[in-house]
């Protein structure tokens, strides 16, 4: 977004772990719809975005079998997602591979894609390549990283990863800390219990010096950027 153009606001609804989707003017843009969150998320979706490979960020048969059942939606993702929707029998024509730098309209926003790497789970551990997502360039999904945005940048929302095994809490406060946004809302956290929720959102809420704001799942958010 730039300074000429107004603020608009977007419907924010978390469907579990890390998908959100982002609904503005009857569009939806659907981020991460993996194997850990609700498959409706995909329903009456406009454009998909996948940050990287590992089941919990994208379903590819769900999703394959989606492109394959409708038209009216396309799909980013990095190019190895790309070759395994398009061997799942997805339309080549409707999946994009999205990597550092490339900017393209999805669904009526706009996107920037950002970072190459998934964070380090263990030296023997291959990394996947990871694509971060600014969104309107104030929305900022990193996927599995701690992806900064690109210089210059003021990032309004941050979706904040809080639990994995990829990372530890002291990270995801240093991210926001380092990121400076507005508001700080948490995802990527399936595999804690509701009191390792509340734990995150004590350190990361208390700590990270963002307005925090917990999502809940299926509860759509009203987010207007700067408001």
């Amino acid at each position: 977004m730039t300074d000429s153009t107004p603020a608009r606001a977007t419907e924010i609804t978390h469907w579990g772990h890390a998908c959100v989707r982002l609904e503005r003017d009857g569009s939806r843009l659907v981020l991460d719809p993996g194997s850990f969150s609700d498959p409706t998320a995909l329903d009456d979706a406009d454009a998909v975005l996948i940050t990287h490979e590992h089941v919990d960020h994208v379903d590819v048969a769900r999703l394959a079998a989606a492109l394959g059942a409708r038209t009216g939606f396309d799909v980013w993702a990095p190019a190895g997602v790309v070759a395994q929707l398009t061997e799942a029998g997805a339309p080549a024509d409707r999946v994009h591979a999205a990597a550092d730098g490339d900017a393209f309209d999805a669904a009526g926003f706009a996107v920037r894609a950002v970072g190459e790497w998934h964070a380090v789970i263990h030296p023997d551990v291959p990394r996947a390549h990871n694509v971060a997502y600014l969104v309107d360039g104030a929305l900022l999904h990193p996927g599995d990283s701690f992806t900064p945005p690109p210089a210059g940048t003021a990032v309004d929302l941050l979706l904040v990863p809080v639990a994995g095994p990829w990372m530890k809490l002291a990270e995801a406060i240093d991210y926001v800390r380092a990121v400076r946004p507005r508001v700080a809302a948490p995802i990527h956290d399936a595999i804690l219990s509701d009191p390792g929720r509340a734990l995150a959102d004590r350190l990361v809420g208390g700590m990270g010096g963002a307005e925090y704001v917990r999502i809940a799942a299926g509860a759509p958010y009203s987010w207007t950027p700067g408001a």
